[in-house]
Formats: structure tokens, sequence, C-alpha cells
């Protein structure tokens, strides 16, 4: 038995083996005719896709073919159409030609029948104009050169008619359209008049404070003088002290201190200086802030700090009892309105109207032309040169080159010569310029004199015939002088002379 083993276990590997050679060799030679049958599917269908191709090809060629056949047709056809255009336009044209000639030889005998006319009307002109001059006794040219002077001064005259009417209308419908504008503004202006002023005296609560004020062997005075730089006048008026100072913002730190110390009883050095130092700065501070606001309510922006500053110093600065920057106010406002009317720079003119009186406000006041400081002021601190050019002549010092600086001499005039605005009195104001005319017309040669501009100018006319050039300046400087010796006048008055010649005709 197992010897039987040994002998059916190598023959089982055997058929094994065998087994598994003939299923191998099956399944290769199924495998090849797979791929025989793969490799002829792919040829068929090859095929079939390059007779597919071709046919597509061959269609779409017989259809470019066709498309091809009906545009060389179409084209044929519109070529047939141009052409036959063109051969109506040659049949037209050579229709008109033959008409165009037919006119041209009608023109042509009537221009031979309209030469011998004119021939035959030159040699009756000439033969009537002889018998003119024999009748006249006149020639042709001497009768043409009459006509045409009576022709010229009918023309000249009638040329001078024409003139004279359009300048009276233009003058006439000028002054009413300017009327109206001025009232236009003056109406829209709603500035309240200023009445306040500088008041120059403190009330006391009685006159033992006097004593106070003063001090022992007067050094409370003299440290309230010096810290403040006024002067204290106390004199035997009744509960009152007289505080005197040029400038008015030391003037105004002056009463709000002595005010401050009187109410709180304690005076003395020490006591002086501090509440000094607390109202330099709330005095500082206030000017800043008017200065500051009245730039914010005119909408003029980009000032220097040292322009708001003098701005707001103005406001403790009066002008024959007009509040100087409520009266700067009031002329921006005017300008302003007076620009956009007339279609002016709105903006250079407000700007010059708020400035034009800052040199008022220029820390080291004095007699002097405040338009000239002002300018200068400007000038240095980088200000536009219309600007400055404006704040220079709003008083005419100098000739007035652009409309913003007129407008701002017409709004200044506005705003201080309306009714309330200022408070010099009516007499003494009428009193100046009575005798600022006064001064002029004793001069001989002086026809008429004016003061005009509030008594800021003097005009004199002069009569040409008795002074001349040279003498109207002599006259001048001497006009000057005496002004100068024999009245008082804030500022300066500006004195100009004309001489003039004048031809006046009438037409009767």
């Amino acid at each position: 038995m197992q010897q039987l083993l040994y002998v059916l276990i190598p023959l089982s590997f055997i058929l094994g083996w065998i087994v598994r050679w003939l299923y191998a060799r099956y399944q290769l030679t199924s495998s090849e005719q797979r791929a025989v049958r793969l490799k002829q599917d792919a040829v068929k269908e090859a095929e079939t896709e390059k007779k597919e191709i071709l046919l597509n090809a061959q269609e779409q060629i017989l259809r470019e073919r066709k498309q091809l056949d009906k545009e060389m047709r179409e084209r044929k056809s519109e070529q047939q159409r141009a052409e036959n255009r063109l051969q109506s336009k040659e049949d037209n044209l050579e229709k008109k030609v033959q008409v165009i000639e037919k006119r041209a030889n009608a023109l042509t005998g009537r221009e031979k029948e309209l030469t011998l006319k004119e021939e035959e009307l030159d040699e009756l002109k000439q033969s009537q104009l002889a018998e003119l001059e024999k009748i006249a006794s006149v020639s042709a040219e001497d009768a043409k050169a009459m006509l045409i002077t009576q022709l010229t001064d009918k023309a000249k005259h009638e040329a001078r008619s024409f003139i004279a009417k359009i300048e009276a209308e233009a003058k006439e419908t000028a002054e009413r359209k300017a009327r109206e504008m001025l009232l236009s503004v003056i109406q829209r202006i709603a500035t309240e008049v200023s009445s306040e002023t500088t008041v120059a005296s403190v009330a006391l609560p009685n006159d033992e404070m006097k004593g106070r004020i003063i001090g022992r062997e007067g050094r409370n005075i003299r440290t309230l003088e010096t810290l403040t730089g006024v002067d204290i006048i106390i004199d035997d008026t009744p509960e009152a002290v007289v505080i005197s100072a040029f400038d008015p913002v030391r003037k105004a730190i002056a009463k709000m201190a002595m005010e401050k110390l009187v109410t709180d009883g304690r005076i003395h050095p020490n006591r002086i200086e501090e509440v000094v130092g607390k109202v330099t700065k709330e005095v500082n501070q206030k000017v800043y802030e008017e200065g500051e606001r009245a730039a914010f309510e005119l909408g003029v922006h980009g000032l220097n700090n040292e322009l708001i500053r003098a701005l707001g110093r103005l406001y403790f600065r009066t002008s024959y009892g007009q509040n100087v920057l409520y009266h700067s106010k009031e002329v921006a406002a005017l300008a302003g309105m007076l620009a956009a009317e007339l279609g002016c720079n709105r903006e250079i003119a407000k700007r010059a109207a708020l400035l034009h009186d800052i040199g008022k406000g220029i820390e080291v006041d004095g007699d002097g032309n405040h338009a000239e400081a002002g300018a200068e002021l400007l000038k240095k601190l980088g200000e536009k040169e219309n600007v400055i050019h404006a704040v220079l002549a709003h008083h005419n010092d100098i000739e007035v080159k652009t409309m913003e600086a007129v407008i701002v001499q017409i709004a200044d005039a506005i705003s201080a010569g309306r009714p309330g605005a200022r408070r010099e009195s009516l007499e003494t104001y009428v009193k100046r310029l009575e005798n600022l005319e006064k001064i002029a017309t004793s001069y001989t040669g002086v026809e008429k004199a004016f003061a005009v501009q509030a008594g800021r100018e003097l005009r004199i006319i002069v009569n040409n015939e008795e002074v001349n050039d040279e003498q109207m300046k002599e006259m001048g400087h001497d006009i000057a002088g005496r002004i100068e010796n024999e009245l008082k006048y804030p500022g300066r008055i500006r004195i100009t002379l004309v001489r003039e010649s004048r031809v006046i005709e009438y037409a009767k």
C-alpha cells in the first residue's frame, strides 16, 4: 500500500502539471483569437470613419461650391446694375451738357446785345453829362466832391446824435441798475447797529476803595500801571476811577483786573500780579476766539494765527463809536453780496473786506495810515496779491486796479455811512468838511472844491487858463500844509487837484 502511494503521488503531480499546461495553452489560443477579432473590428471601424469623413468632406465642398456660385451670381448682378446706373448717369449728363450748351449760346447772344446797349447808354450818359455841365456850369468831379462833402457832414451829424442818445440811455440804465443792485444788497444785510464804546472808568463801591487801590506809598497803583501799561487817574470823581491807555486791549485788561480786585477786596502787589496774569490770559483767549469766530461766520479760511489775533483785537477797538470788528464783518458780508451780483471773485472780495482794517489791530498801534500798516502785515504773512492791493487801496492811497478793490471801497462806505453806524456829531462832521473846502477855495484859480470819502479826500478843480502844471503842484503842497496846521482830523487826507480842458457844443 505504501508502495502504491509512492507511485500515485508522482503521477498525480505529473497529471496536474499536464492539466495546467493544457489549460494555459487553451487560454493563450483564446487570447490570440480575441486579439485577431479586435484588430479586425478596429480595421472595420477605421474604414467606416474614413468613409464618413470622405462623405462629409464631399458634402462641405459641394456646399461651399454652391455658396461661391451664389456669391458670383450676386456680384455679377450687382455689377450689371452698377453699369446700368452709370450708363443712365452718362445719358443724363449728355442731356444736361446739351441743355447748357444751348443756354450758353443764348447767353452769348444776350451778352452781345447787352454790350451794344451799354455802349449806347454810355454815349447817352456822356452826352447828358455834357448838357448838365453846360447848364450848371459845374464839372462832374466838382459836383461829386460837393455831394460827398454834404453826405459826410450829414453822416457825422447823425452819428454824433446817435452816439449822444446811446450814451444817455446807457448812463441812465447803468445808474438804475447800480441803484437796484445797491438797494438789494443793503436790504439783505442785517448786521446790528453797534452802540458800545470803550468805557474808561471803573465804578467803586465807595470812596474808601480809592485809598486801597493807591496802597501804601502808591505801591498798588504803580504795580497795576506797570503790569497793564495804562495810566490810572484817581481824582475827585465820586466812586469812580478813570483808566487811560492808547491800546484798547491793555485798557480792557486793566478794567477787568481792577473790577476783579475791587470785587475781591484783596488789593496788594502779589494779588494784583496774579489777577492781571489771569485776566491777560482770558483777554488773549477772547481776542483769538473773536477773530476765529469772525472768520468762521464769514467762511474765510486759511488765515494765519497772527492775522486771527490782529482781527480779534479789533473787537476792543472802536472808530467814531462803531466797533471795528463788527464793521469789518459787515463790510465783508456786503462785499461778498456785491461781488456775487457783479460776477467778481467773491472769496477775494470777502477776504479783503474782512482784513481791510487789520492795520488797526496791529499791536503797535499809532496815528499812521492803517491801510499801509495792514498791507505790510499781509505781505509779510504771504497773503494773496489781490487781497493786499484791495486793503492798500480801500482809502484811495493808491490807484485802484481790480474790481474786488472797488467793491471793498463801496462796502466800506456803505457800512460807515449808514445811519447810526458812527457817532461823530453831525455838526462836527459838517464843520470839518466845510473847513476843508474853505481852505481850498481860498486860493486863486480854484473853481470848485469837494470834500469826499467822509472827509478823507479833498478834490479840487482848478482853472486850466489861470493855473499851470507847476503852479498846481505848488498849490497842492501849500493846501496840505495849511490843513495840517489849521485842522484836527483822524488818519490822513488825500488832496487831488484836477486841471482839464473841456469842449462844449450845443445843437440848436
